[in-house]
């Protein structure tokens, strides 16, 4: 049976780069590889586009193949699949190709960084506005005193496993109808390290880590908000065989208050007034995060009107300045009125005949008239 062109396996034009090539590979490895999909055809499928990116991502192998085809792709020792041994490698083999493994599998012994630390902290609305300078307590992992991190009982020291002599891998060997393959899997005898410890140290049970409370002085910036987060670099759990630290991330919660409400950078809030303030206009105190500030009332402000106190918002947290306040007036009606309020009320009512100002006549009275009379 003749073969498919590699091009036409991968998906991709003759003049395909590099990277293209890689990528439609990836996407059918992860399509067809055996570990992961059992249906028929899938393994030959995988074996046809594994020959193809063998030869297409090589430029040497690819020169050869653009100028003789399959034959000369044979000549130089890749297109044959038949009768040897296939080191297919478990699914992880295929991951490590993708990310930087070059199909081969990470050294177990190799430098790793740390993991990653995340922390809540609950600020007062305040101290989001303004930031704060603090000190926090985390329970965070950190190398053995007692061994320095090997693991091993002071004296002793750990041994190359025998299972699998210091791979930190298992090969098992499955013969199936298109040869042998051989799959790769971490070894459960040294969990993938490649060592044994015959004596674990005491203090930290043969990890190498205690897990401790450490005290961590971070920089709350102003102006930061609800969900967002710090990273101080370096102040993750430790690295593994000498790799650096992770980080940790402390994100924001901050608790509602009870007058002010914040969107962004801009706090709003609402400010009752009377009757006659709203009608005849005054100036009250308005409570904000920077101090209480002078606002004019005008003369025959409505119920709901929103007046804008321009920077006194929260600080933007990159620098970018400060947002406004905005303040919304509600009046409100006496619930208890004396007698002489009431009539004065009443002369108020007979001497405007009932009827809307001019200013109501031509909004929201207008409206109303036009919905529910027919005018």
């Amino acid at each position: 049976m003749s073969k498919r062109d590699y091009y036409d396996v991968l998906g991709v034009g003759k003049d395909a780069s590099k990277e293209e090539i890689k990528k439609s590979y990836r996407k059918l490895a992860r399509k067809y590889h055996p570990d992961v999909n059992k249906e028929e055809g899938a393994a030959d499928k995988f074996k046809e586009a594994k020959e193809a990116y063998e030869v297409l991502s090589d430029d040497q192998k690819r020169a050869q193949y653009d100028q003789f085809g399959h034959a000369g792709a044979q000549g130089q020792g890749f297109g044959g699949f038949g009768g040897g041994a296939q080191d297919f490698g478990g699914f992880g083999d295929i991951f490590d190709m993708f990310f930087g493994g070059g199909g081969r599998r990470r050294d177990p012994n190799a430098p790793q960084q740390g993991a990653d630390l995340q922390y809540t902290i609950v600020l007062d609305f305040e101290e989001a506005i303004f930031g704060k300078e603090t000190d926090i307590s985390i329970p965070k992992e950190e190398t053995c005193g007692t061994c320095h991190g090997s693991g091993a009982k002071p004296g002793t020291k750990a041994k190359t496993c025998s299972h699998c002599n210091g791979s930190g891998q298992l090969n098992t060997e499955q013969n199936t109808p298109f040869g042998k393959v051989v799959n790769r899997r971490v070894c459960h005898y040294c969990n993938g390290t490649g060592k044994i410890i015959p004596e674990k140290c005491n203090t930290c049970g043969g990890t190498g880590k205690v897990k401790k409370h450490k005290k961590i002085h971070i920089s709350i910036p102003a102006g930061i908000d609800e969900g967002q987060q710090i990273r101080v670099s370096g102040k993750g759990e430790p690295g593994v065989n000498g790799g650096p630290a992770g980080d940790l991330y402390v994100v924001v919660q901050v608790k509602p208050h009870e007058f002010f409400e914040r969107e962004g950078d801009h706090i709003y809030c609402e400010m009752p007034i009377t009757f006659t303030q709203a009608a005849l206009g005054d100036e009250i105190e308005v409570p904000t995060v920077h101090g209480n500030v002078m606002l004019k009332i005008p003369a025959g402000t409505q119920t709901g009107k929103t007046f804008r106190l321009k920077g006194k918002g929260a600080p933007n947290v990159r620098g970018y300045g400060h947002g406004d306040q905005h303040v919304k007036v509600r009046i409100v009606t006496p619930a208890k009125l004396t007698e002489r309020q009431k009539e004065l009320l009443r002369e108020f009512n007979e001497i405007g005949g009932n009827e809307a100002t001019d200013e109501q006549e031509g909004s929201f009275f207008q409206r109303f008239k036009k919905a529910f009379k027919g005018d």
